[in-house]
């Protein structure tokens, strides 16, 4: 079991997550079990830290950008 810390102390779950960023739940889902979105599961369900979201986000706005 990790003891890691997350970087954040708010959590978001997989719908917030997708209203957040203008995707559909099943897209979400899709990003973290693919690990590109970072998670932590609770029983059955996901939440998402908000910093896990912003570093999605950052990461994917680099990977966008002519070069």
């Amino acid at each position: 079991m990790s003891t890691r810390q997350p970087d954040s102390s708010n959590f978001l779950t997989i719908a917030e997550v997708a209203a957040a960023i203008r995707l559909s739940k099943m897209t979400v889902y899709r990003l973290v079990q693919s690990h590109e979105i970072e998670a932590v599961r609770f029983g059955r369900q996901y939440r998402v830290s908000e910093t896990a979201v912003d570093q999605y986000i950052e990461r994917s706005a680099l990977s966008d950008t002519p070069g």
